[in-house]
């Protein structure tokens, strides 16, 4: 019952916040421009853009813009392109399998570069691999997405010419997005894996198994990995948010056509139903993320399903 408390309080919580995320992401956008010089011009007669403005809604105030589109949005209409004629949620999953196809491969580099990188440098704490992992982990983090996409564009594409620098055309394309992507995540997820074994391998209950003679591969993997796995997964589950927002900027840096790039578009030529509704399946997927990441919780702490962390 506890359990199912909890995750009924999750839920409603998700509710709230993706209400939240996509209401000042409305007012934001609606406030910010005027749609109708953009795609019509600024050279378009006052009648036309006075059309263009009634035909889409955007005559009326805000507020009754807003619950107009929650209303669509309760049946599962989440706009038409104002560009395009089509309809925004189509539009937006017609781009997601390419997204996909850079971002899952790099949450695996993150997890399983990071993870290992960073119990291998907490067992050798202060060591000289140690050092060199947290260096390495220090400059992948600072370094932004585009930035090190540029790099990686100037090393292999211009100076070596092993890989293309952008479009979607086979499998070599693939290789830097993917690169730029997991590079930075496995770097944090090292540092937070390397803080989180640290904190275990200091606790009484290693000492003592220590003490006991138990095999040290044993304490590390039986004992710290189970109790410093449970940061981690918050972190993991952040991750899939910084590999939405990492997306926008590298499919821009690579040409890359998948969600991020539409929404770098979107937001350039003011079509608002296609940018409300990525941030609104952005907001789904950050919200259930965390959502996963609650009931993971629960399975690695039981003092979470005891009503332990609220």
């Amino acid at each position: 019952m506890m359990m199912a408390h909890l995750i009924l309080a999750r839920l409603a919580r998700s509710l709230v916040t993706i209400f939240l995320v996509v209401g000042f992401a409305f007012v934001v956008l609606r406030l910010s421009g005027d749609p109708a010089l953009e795609i019509l011009s600024n050279d378009a007669s006052p009648e036309a853009l006075e059309a263009f403005r009634k035909a889409w809604g955007l005559d009326r105030s805000v507020w009754v813009q807003f619950f107009e589109y929650l209303k669509h949005v309760a049946t599962g209409n989440l706009g038409v392109s104002m560009r395009e004629g089509r309809d925004a949620l189509t539009l937006v999953i017609e781009r997601i399998p390419i997204t996909l196809i850079v971002t899952i491969p790099a949450l695996f580099i993150n997890v399983l570069i990071g993870i290992p990188a960073g119990i291998y440098a907490a067992v050798h704490r202060n060591s000289l691999i140690d050092r060199g992992v947290m260096l390495a982990a220090v400059a992948g983090f600072t370094i932004p997405s585009f930035v090190l996409g540029l790099l990686l564009v100037l090393v292999f594409a211009v100076w070596l010419r092993w890989l293309p620098s952008g479009g979607a055309q086979g499998w070599r394309h693939i290789i830097l997005p993917v690169l730029t992507l997991g590079v930075g995540g496995a770097a944090v997820l090292a540092r937070y894996t390397r803080s989180a074994m640290l904190e275990v391998l200091g606790q009484p209950y290693i000492r003592t198994a220590n003490a006991k003679g138990v095999p040290w591969r044993l304490v590390v993997y039986g004992h710290a990995l189970p109790n410093a796995a449970i940061p981690t997964v918050t972190i993991v589950g952040f991750m899939v948010g910084q590999l939405i927002a990492g997306a926008v900027l590298v499919e821009s840096v690579f040409s890359w056509p998948g969600v991020g790039r539409l929404l770098v578009s979107s937001v350039i030529s003011r079509d608002l139903s296609v940018v409300q509704c990525i941030l609104f399946l952005v907001a789904i997927t950050m919200v259930a993320s965390n959502l996963v990441v609650d009931l993971a919780y629960g399975l690695l702490d039981p003092r979470t399903r005891a009503g332990g962390r609220t």
